[in-house]
């Protein structure tokens, strides 16, 4: 006797499902729900279609050979009943139902012998004056995405405001100044970008590729309300008042669990659904995948939430193969990400420094920076990666990078990634064996690189200055207490010597044994070279000779620039 498979939501999880349940069980029903006029689209891709750089919202609903994916797409090409603007209202679990509105209004009761729920996550509104606003959005579905879209492309648009700096935030800046030349700002109630996925010395990075290209950040300010008549016409902070005929919203997603817990599923606190590694609801006959669900964090074995495309598309496959009888399994996810910013690429995996020693950790972030092919390879540049571990046992928690969107830096992110839920140590990154070839990397990646030196500070070789230390060092240098020492090549050091001549001294590192008396033994010595290699190979070279108040600045002149720094 053939099944019927009911699936509540088709996005990405919910339309995964259903096509490979249905590849498994040809002679199965499948039904698929959704509230929404729009199905199976990438919403990933929404700011790139606000952007220009998608032409037309049917390419993010197309298949790779441009089929558009709505109704008449799943039941002629996947055997599946498409049924979007249909709003599921109540699961009924004794009498295996599931009550519906459709289009007109009416109501019926769908029968299911498995149901699937993929009902995705709502933007989060704030509890402020002027959310009701005109051109006030958020970006949460294609309608809103369209929405915008229509509002830019009047040429009315001067002023945009985006609340938030996470993923979406970051993009939709991106989108707004770049294409359409906007003047955009945005406004992050906590101190850097992306907190909680990078450290405040990656974010800093990736803020300052931003801000060169004409984006504005308010860091640690909360919005107090938007202001307008019938329109937008401002945003309010508890420190300025931010012209603006635009607002878009991006403080984060919750995920829609309402449907599940009314119907005496367990969920979490939050929203989350819970589900096994199966995938399975507390109702072994109910399926849940997709922002809707909480998984295991397999770096902390908590449980954690990722809201991401990949990781629904997965979850999709593996509710498929389970639903037609099969034992596919998904174990969690180390949150892996990556994020476009103009000319520059932010990625990670795992935890933070920060976020790893709110799980206990005693942790600590060691960065490195380096060409992303061989030196000798004429195009090239460089890019930075930070190892994140705890230093008690030697374990690599996490990994982040910022590079140019070019670079490969993302590829190194998930090479890393990868070995996450295995709790891989130090040395096992130091040792990972990665392709070679000059023109796509250097004989000893990066990746390599980063383990060696996070091996180095664990060993008590390397005594690193962060960014915060290397500012506090410089901003007090008339003091008398420190002491800059350059360590590179005289024609890049000398100017800067010539500049701060009572505080700075050019000696190349193949110099410094013949000149080590030029050293001063009486100060604080901040050592500096381009990316942090040859000061810290002075660095030892200096205890040797029984100089050990030295502090080798992490990935060099090259990183205290990309953060913005200028001599």
């Amino acid at each position: 006797m053939s099944q019927r498979v009911v699936v509540i939501g088709a996005v990405a999880a919910g339309s995964k499902a259903a096509c490979r349940f249905k590849r498994l069980c040809q002679d199965a029903e499948v039904l698929l729900i959704d509230a929404d006029e729009y199905i199976s689209y990438g919403g990933c891709g929404i700011p790139y279609y606000i952007s220009g750089d998608v032409s037309d919202e049917k390419e993010l609903r197309s298949t790779s050979f441009h089929m558009v994916r709505d109704e008449q797409f799943f039941r002629q090409d996947k055997g599946v009943e498409a049924m979007p603007g249909t709003r599921a209202l109540s699961i009924d679990r004794k009498n295996r139902t599931v009550r519906i509105q459709k289009r007109d209004g009416g109501q019926t009761d769908l029968s299911y012998d498995k149901l699937m729920l993929a009902t995705g996550a709502r933007a989060k509104k704030m509890p402020i004056a002027g959310m009701d606003l005109d051109n006030v959005f958020s970006v949460a579905s294609l309608q809103q995405a369209l929405a915008i879209k229509e509002q830019i492309t009047t040429g009315r648009i001067e002023k945009a405001v985006i609340i938030g700096a996470g993923f979406i935030g970051l993009e939709m800046a991106e989108a707004l100044s770049d294409m359409w030349e906007i003047e955009t700002s945005v406004v992050e109630y906590c101190d850097q970008i992306m907190p909680g996925f990078v450290s405040k010395k990656l974010a800093q990075m990736a803020q300052h590729r931003m801000e060169e290209n004409g984006v504005t950040f308010y860091l640690g300010e909360s919005v107090e309300a938007i202001e307008g008549d019938v329109a937008v016409s401002a945003v309010k902070t508890g420190k300025r008042t931010l012209e603006a005929d635009l607002v878009i919203s991006a403080v984060g997603i919750a995920p829609n669990g309402d449907l599940a817990e009314a119907a005496g599923l367990e969920v979490a606190p939050g929203g989350f659904i819970v589900v096994n590694d199966r995938m399975q609801t507390s109702d072994s006959d109910i399926y849940a995948g997709g922002d809707c669900v909480q998984v295991t964090n397999l770096v902390t074995g908590k449980p954690g939430y990722y809201p991401l495309g990949s990781l629904a598309n997965r979850q999709g496959r593996v509710i498929g193969t389970n639903i037609a009888g099969g034992n596919a399994r998904f174990k969690g996810a180390v949150g892996s990400f990556s994020v476009k910013l103009f000319d520059g690429a932010l990625a990670g995996a795992g935890l933070t420094p920060e976020t790893a020693t709110r799980e206990g950790y005693d942790a600590v972030g060691i960065q490195a920076g380096q060409f992303d092919r061989a030196h000798f390879y004429p195009e090239k540049e460089i890019i930075f990666l930070e190892l994140v571990v705890d230093r008690e046992s030697r374990r690599v928690l996490g990994i982040q990078g910022f590079g140019g969107e070019a670079s490969g830096m993302y590829a190194r992110v998930n090479a890393v990634a990868t070995t996450l839920q295995y709790h891989p140590s130090v040395a096992d990154i130091s040792n990972l064996e990665l392709a070679y070839s000059p023109p796509f990397a250097s004989a000893m990646d990066i990746v390599n690189a980063v383990a060696n030196a996070a091996e180095n500070y664990l060993d008590g070789s390397y005594q690193p200055a962060y960014l915060e230390d290397f500012l506090e060092c410089w901003n007090n240098r008339d003091c008398g207490e420190y002491f800059f020492l350059d360590c590179r090549a005289e024609a890049d050091a000398k100017p800067f010597e010539e500049k701060h001549p009572d505080v700075w001294k050019s000696i190349p590192h193949d110099q410094l044994q013949a000149r080590i008396n030029e050293v001063p033994r009486d100060k604080k010595l901040v050592l500096v070279c381009n990316t942090g290699v040859r000061s810290y190979e002075a660095q030892v070279n200096l205890a040797a000779e029984g100089i050990r108040d030295t502090y080798s600045v992490e990935s060099g002149i090259a990183g205290l620039k990309e953060c913005g720094m200028r001599f």
